[in-house]
């Protein structure tokens, strides 16, 4: 009997452990990441129309890059929309030389597709020079 609650204590010890570790871990810098796919925004388009559950599952929570015109520019959510399609957000506030009708390099973490305003959605954005 002794045995059993010196095991189930080290057990719960063990489970403890696992769960604050998976609860407080690091965050990830994106910024700092390779980019899993680099891919265009009509290819991103034809993606989710053909499959969109399979897409998303290809793209979820991956680091993309992509390189499109900025159409709308969100300075107090820093935030762009790219060909009106994307909207990026970024963590940090948007440099100053982002002008609309200019074309950048962008990576972010994929969040997924709004079929409701038809966007895709990317956090965590940074622009690649």
């Amino acid at each position: 009997m002794n045995k059993k609650i010196r095991y189930g204590i080290l057990i719960l010890l063990v489970a403890a452990i696992a769960i604050y570790n998976y609860t407080y871990q690091e965050h990830r810098d994106i910024s700092s990441e390779k980019a899993t796919y680099t891919i265009s925004i009509p290819t991103l388009k034809k993606e989710f129309a053909t499959n969109d559950s399979l897409a998303f599952a290809k793209y979820q929570n991956q680091t993309i890059e992509l390189t499109a015109k900025i159409t709308t520019i969100d300075t107090e959510n820093k935030a762009v929309i790219l060909d009106n399609k994307v909207f990026a957000t970024f963590n940090d506030s948007l440099p100053k030389d982002i002008v609309s009708g200019k074309k950048i390099k962008i990576k972010g973490r994929f969040l997924g597709y709004d079929e409701l305003l038809e966007e895709f959605k990317i956090d965590q954005s940074s622009i690649i020079r």
